[in-house]
């Protein structure tokens, strides 16, 4: 009986246990970052950003600030990028940007 009894409850924890472990695996998300340095005096309002021919957005210009770890990023997708920066309507930036997997580039404007 105590035997038995045993057996019963070895294999009721052997049961109980067997949950499973859960794991999953995630790759690298495929975008990248920019973050736009310069005189914030200068660039009031922000600047114009347009990424190739489709996206457009507005963008804060921060001070370069080595104490802190990162200022206010934007996400593009990765891979060649055409990146022109205006305010006013005036070009300041143009220029093909080739951007990695989770790569952050700084965008010092004039």
């Amino acid at each position: 009986m105590k035997k038995s009894l045993f057996i019963l409850v070895i294999g009721f924890l052997f049961i109980a246990s067997c949950g499973g472990i859960k794991t999953s695996s995630q790759g690298i998300e495929s975008v990248s970052f920019l973050e736009f340095i310069g005189n914030p005096d200068n660039y009031s309002g922000g600047v114009d950003v347009l990424i190739g021919d489709k996206i457009s957005f507005k963008a804060d210009v921060l001070e370069d600030n080595r104490n802190k770890m990162r200022g206010k990023v934007y996400e593009i997708s990765t891979g060649n990028q055409l990146v022109t920066v205006s305010y006013n309507n005036e070009v300041i930036y143009r220029k093909h940007l080739f951007m990695s997997a989770q790569e952050s580039k700084k965008i010092v404007l004039p």
